[in-house]
């Protein structure tokens, strides 16, 4: 029976006997005898005496020798190593089952019931890493050193089980990964009969009742409240094919993993799946967005439509609005207002033109995915709308252009009539200057022939510039007449402007009247003055006559007297030329010159009595 449990040949079996064993009892052990009937030789030593037969490295340390054991550890190990043999011997077995199993054919595996349990009683990760790590305690026992710097070997029974373990490992490696190939295959068949079914019940919806929606959508609407309806009706028929879209992507990531990683064979299925799935996606999210962009440029078709209609109807209201005179900055801000509005009218008209083209085009696309439906009479009846909204604003905007240009006509004879209003209120202004400054400025008469000479030729153009002034408010008052009866209105110009321009002419004309006689009685002062003077200086012999002294000295005393009367106008007003002190400076310069005169008229009387008294002694003698 010893023989049997030990793998190696018996020789040799001591069996030991307790200290001070043969003081207390008597045995009758034979043992040589029993030599051949068993095989080896069985001795009775005692403990101190075991070294004599077996070497001390492999006895313990309560045997006298040196060798490290553990016995609870080694029961542990064995225990282990038990329980490790035998579920990986039944694990190989069943895993062995499984794979002979799915390897029988497609045939069989398809016929295998859908609930058919691949799975085995034992978790072979478990079992591995059990294996692995009896393994590495094992080979750890090849040399392992004490604290106490003892180093022992392995049990010989060891030693037997580390070939054993690896042998379990490799061949458990080997089923498992067979066994998890099988997994895998069967994971993918299923993955890829789930993916099937999902594909087909897209396809089926979308080709169904997500092309019936479709199909029931064509019109644009005829406002921005049908146009907002549709597209909210749209917006339903997206949210419901969204769902199926991301079913879409879901599949698609799936099959895209599985024609990364799976086989040849698998291949050209998962790519039609994929094609067919892609295809009809595809085209239904085409169909969605073209029919989102069409509303789209309906929804801004009828709002820039709204917006032009709203600024038509403000412009016609205001060019129906009636308008009065007022003042020309205020008329030409309301012209500048209707350009302006025009000019939005004209853009806003262009963007419809711009915006209609581009639904109209995008109409016309409709049919290439109608699905077989005849969508002619729905286009139709969109293009005749389309077309209807643009024609009808063109023709509005015709009107509102005639009647901006009536308006535009109107308002610039306004603004002419106000200019030609303003502008004659200034001629009489200018006239008014005119006239003051001809009173206030212009007061000397010269102080010989040539200035006075300059003054009159100064004077004239005066008054051509004041007769210019005159004319001009004229004519600018009988433009205001010839306006109002265009503009069919009443103005102030021929009851206020036209009486103050008469007048402030009348006034002007009276004075430059009075300027005139008194220059040119100045003149035939200095030149009687200076012909005196003359023939007095040049020909002392000549006697000048009395009645150019009576003339020059008469002359001058009427510029006297002239000079302190006022211009007396036609209502009565008396208005005088210059300051008190400018009238009296010029009059003392003709008193100065008169007495000069006077003195020259006393000289040449002394002369002439003087040449009287000689005259009788020279006559004398010759007598």
């Amino acid at each position: 029976m010893l023989q049997n449990v030990i793998p190696a040949e018996v020789s040799l079996v001591c069996v030991l006997k307790p200290d001070e064993f043969w003081d207390k009892k008597v045995t009758h052990f034979c043992f040589w005898k029993e030599k051949d009937r068993l095989g080896f030789e069985v001795i009775l030593v005692s403990a101190n005496k075991l070294t004599r037969y077996i070497e001390p490295c492999q006895l313990t340390e309560e045997f006298g020798g040196s060798l490290v054991y553990d016995h609870m550890d080694w029961v542990n190990k064995r225990l282990v190593f038990e329980k490790f043999t035998k579920e990986s011997t039944s694990l190989l077995d069943e895993l062995a089952l499984i794979n002979t199993g799915s390897e029988k054919g497609s045939q069989q595996e398809q016929e295998r019931p859908t609930d058919f349990n691949i799975l085995p009683s034992v978790d072979p990760e478990t079992v591995l890493q059990t294996g692995h790590e009896l393994l590495s305690e094992l080979q750890q026992r090849r040399f392992n050193g004490s604290e106490g710097g003892v180093s022992w070997s392995p049990m010989d029974d060891e030693l037997l089980a580390q070939p054993q373990v690896v042998k379990l490992l490799d061949s458990l490696r080997e089923q498992y990964t067979r066994y998890q190939e099988v997994c895998r295959q069967r994971s993918k068949r299923t993955q890829l009969e789930e993916i099937q079914q999902k594909v087909m019940q897209v396809v089926n919806w979308l080709e169904g009742p997500g092309s019936e929606q479709l199909k029931t959508q064509w019109g644009i609407g005829d406002s921005i409240r049908a146009s907002q309806a549709l597209q909210q009706k749209h917006e339903e028929i997206e949210s419901q094919h969204s769902e199926w879209f991301a079913v879409y992507v879901e599949l698609n990531q799936q099959l895209a993993a599985l024609l990364n990683a799976g086989d040849e064979e698998d291949l050209t299925e998962l790519k039609s799946l994929q094609q067919q799935l892609s295809d009809v996606c595809y085209r239904h999210a085409s169909q969605l967005e073209f029919r989102q962009n069409l509303l789209q440029t309906a929804l801004e078709f009828h709002g820039i439509a709204q917006d032009l209609s709203q600024q038509l109807d403000g412009l016609l209201g205001m060019l129906c609005a009636d308008t009065a005179p007022t003042d020309g900055a205020t008329i030409q801000q309301t012209l500048k207002l209707l350009e302006e509005k025009l000019k939005s009218v004209d853009i806003t008209l262009q963007s419809l033109r711009e915006k209609g083209q581009a639904l109209l085009e995008q109409i016309s696309t409709q049919a290439s995915w109608a699905y077989g439906k005849d969508v002619s009479a729905e286009n139709k009846e969109n293009v005749d709308h389309i077309q209807g909204v643009m024609d009808d604003m063109q023709l509005r905007k015709q009107r509102c252009e005639d009647m901006v240009d009536v308006r535009r006509l109107k308002m610039l004879q306004m603004v002419q009539l106000l200019k030609c209003e303003e502008d004659a209120t200034q001629a009489v202004e200018w006239l008014s200057e005119l006239l003051d400054a001809l009173l206030k400025t212009h007061v000397r008469l010269g102080d010989d022939v040539s200035e006075v000479k300059i003054l009159l030729e100064k004077h004239k153009k005066f008054v051509d510039v004041a007769q210019s002034t005159y004319d001009y408010g004229r004519q600018l008052l009988q433009a205001t007449v010839v306006l109002c009866q265009s503009l069919r209105c009443t103005t102030r110009s021929s009851g206020d402007t036209l009486p103050r321009l008469n007048r402030v002419w009348k006034q002007f004309t009276v004075t430059s009247e009075e300027r005139l006689h008194r220059l040119e009685m100045a003149h035939s002062f200095h030149a009687a003055a200076e012909k005196i003077f003359k023939e007095s200086t040049e020909q002392p012999e000549t006697l000048v006559s009395i009645e150019v002294f009576d003339e020059a000295e008469g002359t001058g005393r009427s510029l006297l007297d002239r000079l302190t009367i006022p211009v007396i106008y036609p209502d009565g007003t008396e208005q005088y030329f210059g300051s008190p002190s400018d009238m009296a400076s010029t009059a003392e310069h003709i008193r100065e010159k008169i007495k000069s005169i006077s003195l020259k008229r006393q000289q040449q009387h002394e002369k002439i009595q003087q040449q009287q008294k000689e005259q009788p002694a020279t006559s004398s003698p010759d007598s």
